[in-house]
């Protein structure tokens, strides 16, 4: 079980598995830089976060905003739409009558990827609310801004035990304050950390960073 002051952000389980010196660079050494992508992103979540906290829809309770956190995982964050569904196998809700199932629901700007990364980040989600309600929650979904579509997760064992992986690698690197070296692909071309990784080709330390910095200026 991790301590408060050891959890990391959620949402970096997706930089990590995408890239790990991307997160380390916006995680370890907090650097960051908006490009349209980002900037996009952004945009989409705050219009999914800004509308009321709670909608209910019938036997459907939609929660927007939802804040989130496992021991375990040493992860917190903040789901993008939490459905409820009234189902007797559910849990109690304050202020609710019945039980509900929670689902999980995370909004992504471009469109569906082969890779696991965007799975990663739902079913982290998913395994928070687990921690945090006492029940198993068995699937979510993405939502993909470019295809206006929903693809369904299976929160498989195999997907949770590498949530529970990459979280454990990506405190041990946070711990150790390590950056990982480059290792350029395809993906290098929409990262909004590109000007900041690739000038080097190696990685630079928060400190040797300000020290470059401070030389120049002299």
């Amino acid at each position: 079980m991790y301590s408060d002051e050891e959890f990391l952000a959620l949402s970096g389980i997706q930089h990590f598995a995408f890239c790990r010196r991307q997160w380390a660079l916006i995680h370890v050494e907090r650097r960051w830089q908006e490009n349209y992508l980002t900037a996009s992103g952004q945009m989409m979540h705050q219009r999914a976060h800004d509308e009321e906290i709670r909608e209910r829809r019938g036997t459907l309770l939609i929660v927007r905003g939802l804040f989130v956190r496992s021991s375990e995982l040493g992860l917190s964050g903040v789901c993008d739409i939490v459905e409820f569904h009234q189902d007797e196998r559910g849990v109690s809700l304050f202020g609710e009558d019945g039980a509900w199932m929670p689902v999980p629901i995370e909004y992504k700007r471009g469109k569906s990827k082969s890779g696991e990364c965007d799975r990663l980040q739902v079913c982290a989600q998913a395994m928070c609310l687990e921690e945090m309600l006492g029940c198993d929650i068995a699937s979510g979904f993405l939502f993909y801004k470019q295809t206006q579509s929903r693809e369904p997760v299976a929160f498989t064992e195999e997907l949770r035990d590498s949530v529970r992986k990459l979280s454990a690698e990506m405190h041990d690197l946070f711990r150790k304050g390590h950056v990982p070296r480059v290792r350029k692909g395809k993906a290098c071309s929409a990262c909004s950390l590109r000007d900041e990784c690739l000038p080097s080709l190696q990685p630079r330390s928060a400190t040797s960073y300000i020290d470059a910095a401070l030389e120049a200026w002299k």
